[in-house]
């Protein structure tokens, strides 16, 4: 049969052609605002210009997910959350360097500042002695993201319970040939240009001779770094209550809280024998040194809101080394506080990157679980190693009682006890966290150190 159109029934059908027409026309801009190419071969403003923000990288350095799993259960029980758990994004960390299976401090710390592979002796250059070079990109500009960020009127600060010369921070902001050289990286840290510096270290900012607040400078070039930070404008301070009693309106702060470390790090063992604290009196906590950090680079910030602020909790590395069960496991409760600070500002700045990653596994630390039926008696003392040698720590170190978790689910409080793996850092169990705007769901899967300065840069700077 011959088919006849209504002149009603063509005007509908050409409506809904055009119609269709325009959804897909809305679907090729969408496509394009989202990074597809444009007919002319060019990216959309919107794709050029991605939105950006303050990036916050924590670095609670030598935690591996074992280390969390056993603080987890100390701090708030094994069926409890610590902020390190809720933090959403996660992917497996790829922290190798080119001469070594397993990262150090101050190359993986390089690594996260370019975003390039570098040598085991690497501090902020390719590798260490004369054998390093400046880390640049085809245009001869530096590849650190805290200089460019600096270059580019961007606050940048630096939060360190260790001696500020620390690798872990201090290579985003210092090169030099030995991370020994202190002297050269506690100046190059100040004329930097950073905004906040807050730390121990107290020792390398004055020249050998004048006594500090914490004890006597150890500089051999005669530089008072402590009286040129004050001429170029920082509030100096040297106690945890002046930390806290900051100037609202500071823009600019150093803080030197001791004269090596905010913490003694030794075994359990040593510092009985030396009758020393685990923690220097009167230092602020990495989470205290975090929310000043937080107010004084917004401040900075303006209106712009872009900063980067790089947080490094040094103990959990430090203690883990020395093989310090109970010194590790505060460290790292101190270090979830920085976190859960994080959390809290990230809560009312959603353009806020939160990236939280260590770079190794210090000392293989693993809980072990002591089987404990209700009613039993729980050991008064541990045994001081394993049938296979490995070191086991209790409450105080070596042959002392085992450790009680915080109460489960059901209310039981259960013991375990620690085992090393070894004195120095090992690979493995390493994971990246993120939180925050669009890019922290990039964290996933399996990701290399060099990705995490690439992510920040794009965060600040909406390009790697």
């Amino acid at each position: 049969m011959p088919s006849h159109r209504s002149p009603r029934r063509f005007a509908v059908r050409r409506r809904v052609r055009l119609a269709v027409g325009a959804a897909c026309a809305v679907l090729v801009v969408a496509a394009a605002g989202c990074g597809a190419p444009s007919r002319a071969g060019h990216r959309s403003d919107a794709a050029a210009a991605p939105p950006t923000g303050p990036v916050i990288f924590i670095h609670p350095d030598g935690t591996g997910s074992p280390a969390w799993a056993a603080a987890r259960a100390f701090a708030v029980g094994p069926d409890g959350d610590l902020a390190w758990d809720r933090l959403p994004h996660l992917a497996l960390y790829r922290g190798h360097l080119l001469d070594s299976l397993t990262g150090t401090s101050n190359g993986g710390g390089t690594v996260h500042a370019y975003g390039v592979k570098v040598a085991s002796d690497a501090y902020g250059r390719t590798a260490g002695g004369e054998r390093g070079e400046e880390i640049v990109d085809e245009r001869g500009r530096t590849r650190s993201v805290a200089k460019r960020a600096i270059a580019a009127g961007i606050p940048v600060g630096l939060v360190q319970t260790g001696t500020q010369t620390e690798p872990g921070t201090g290579c985003f902001l210092a090169s030099v040939a030995s991370r020994h050289d202190h002297e050269a990286i506690a100046a190059q840290l100040l004329e930097s240009g950073a905004r906040v510096l807050l730390g121990g270290g107290e020792r390398w900012f004055l020249p050998a001779g004048v006594e500090g607040v914490h004890g006597p400078g150890r500089r051999t070039d005669g530089r008072d770094l402590v009286a040129e930070a004050r001429h170029a404008g920082y509030v100096v301070v040297r106690s945890r209550e002046a930390l806290l009693d900051l100037p609202t309106g500071t823009t600019k702060v150093l803080g030197l809280f001791a004269a090596h470390h905010t913490f003694h790090d030794r075994s359990e063992e040593e510092l009985r024998e030396r009758d020393l604290p685990r923690w220097v009196p009167g230092a602020p906590t990495v989470a205290e040194m975090t929310e000043v950090a937080l107010r004084v680079l917004s401040t900075a910030a303006g209106e712009d809101g872009r900063f980067l602020l790089v947080i490094e909790e040094e103990a959990t590395d430090n203690f883990g080394n020395h093989n310090n069960a109970r010194g590790m496991l505060e460290a790292m409760i101190r270090a979830d506080e920085a976190i859960a600070r994080v959390r809290s500002f990230l809560a009312s700045h959603p353009r806020a990157l939160a990236i939280v990653a260590a770079d190794s596994d210090a000392g293989g630390m693993r809980l072990q679980g002591l089987v404990t039926p209700e009613g039993a008696a729980i050991p008064t003392a541990l045994p001081e190693r394993d049938a296979n040698g490995s070191p086991i720590d209790g409450v105080d170190g070596t042959g002392s009682a085992p450790f009680i978790a915080a109460p489960d689910a059901r209310g039981r409080r259960l013991p375990f006890r620690i085992h090393w793996a070894a004195r120095d850092d090992v690979t493995g169990g390493v994971l990246v966290r993120a939180e925050g705007g669009p890019l922290a769901q990039r964290v996933r899967g399996s990701m290399d150190a060099t990705e995490l300065a690439g992510l920040m840069a794009r965060q600040l700077f909406g390009a790697p």
